[in-house]
C-alpha cells in the first residue's frame, strides 16, 4: 500500500513515517498564500474543501462534475453558479476564490485582495 496523505506509512513496512519534504512544507505555504490567484477548478475544488455551507460545497462539487461532462463549454456558465453560491461565505480564502473566480469570468476585474491596512492607507 502507497503511503498516505498524513505520512502515517510512506510504503517501506517498517511502520515509521516518512519525514516531510521541502514540497509539502511549500505547498502549505502555498495554500496559505491568499493574494495567489487560483485555477478556475482549483478554486471550485478549494469551494468544496473550505466553505463551511453544506449547501455551497454541494453546489461546487456539482460544479465539479458539470465541467467534467460537460467539458470547457461549461465552464463559465458553472463558475457564474458558484459565484453566486459563494456570496455569503466570508474570510480570506473566500476572497482569494471570488477574486479568481471573478477575474475568469472578466480579467479587468481589479485586484480587490488588499489588506485591510492597504484599504485604510488608500482612504487617507
Amino acid at each position: 500500500m502507497e503511503g498516505t496523505l498524513d505520512g502515517s506509512d510512506d510504503g517501506r513496512g517498517d511502520g515509521e513515517a516518512a519525514a516531510p519534504d521541502a514540497d509539502d512544507a511549500s505547498q502549505r505555504d502555498s495554500d496559505r498564500n491568499y493574494d495567489r490567484d487560483l485555477g478556475v477548478i482549483e478554486a471550485i475544488t478549494v469551494v468544496t474543501r473550505s466553505c463551511p455551507n453544506g449547501g455551497v460545497t454541494r453546489a461546487a462539487k456539482g460544479a465539479l462534475e458539470a465541467i467534467k461532462t460537460g467539458g470547457p463549454d461549461t465552464l463559465k456558465e458553472q463558475v457564474y453558479f458558484v459565484l453566486i453560491a459563494i456570496k455569503g461565505w466570508r474570510g480570506e480564502r473566500a476572497r482569494q476564490v471570488h477574486r479568481s473566480l471573478s477575474r475568469y469570468l472578466d480579467p479587468d476585474t481589479p485586484n480587490t485582495g488588499t489588506s485591510k491596512q492597504d484599504s485604510h492607507d488608500q482612504k487617507n
